[in-house]
């Protein structure tokens, strides 16, 4: 009996196999900034190749695209990272009280290089801070969730990373067919 061809063909990139090659036993904290490491690693993999066609959209009447996914994840990284656990009084990058969308309604192609520049430098101060950290239970303190430790950051980070990389796939496929793991 023959198997099937699948429908699609599974696109790969740098780095694609490697991603999740972190350890699965031993030390929490490696394997906790690991798992992170790789969500954070299939987002790029999804935008890997496009340059002004981040910014399509999903579907109407949504607002999502690629564009703002790494917006709104700069965004995530900046507030929780920076704000609520190093305790820096900054601003979001791209949304608002005023603009409370503008990770995603100012997505537009031209700021492809600027979004990306403000992901990776949240990426990296996110990095240094944990680590940095003598210990998983540092806190900091959230208007919305109270007391937070570092440990719940993390696994929270990973859970928004696996969230929006599932948007990622599709969005990635509606622009170019493209589909990966």
């Amino acid at each position: 009996m023959k198997v099937p061809d699948r429908r699609i063909e599974l696109f790969t990139g740098t780095g694609s196999e490697d991603r999740f090659s972190g350890p699965a036993t031993g030390d929490e904290r490696a394997m906790i900034v690991a798992m992170l490491d790789a969500q954070r690693a299939t987002l790029k993999l999804k935008c890997l190749g496009l340059g002004p066609e981040l910014a399509v959209r999903s579907v109407s009447p949504s607002s999502l695209s690629l564009l703002g996914l790494v917006r709104h994840l700069a965004d995530v990284e900046r507030r929780w990272f920076r704000a609520v656990l190093a305790g820096a009084d900054v601003e979001l990058r791209f949304s608002s009280a005023a603009v409370p969308e503008g990770d995603f309604d100012g997505a537009d192609p031209e700021a492809v290089t600027e979004s990306w520049a403000a992901w990776h430098d949240e990426v990296a101060f996110a990095q240094a801070f944990v680590t940095a950290a003598p210990h998983l239970d540092v806190e900091g303190h959230d208007a919305w969730r109270g007391t937070v430790s570092l440990r719940w950051v993390l696994l929270h980070m990973i859970e928004e990373y696996a969230r929006h990389n599932g948007h990622a796939d599709l969005i990635r496929e509606r622009i170019d067919g493209a589909v990966g793991v």
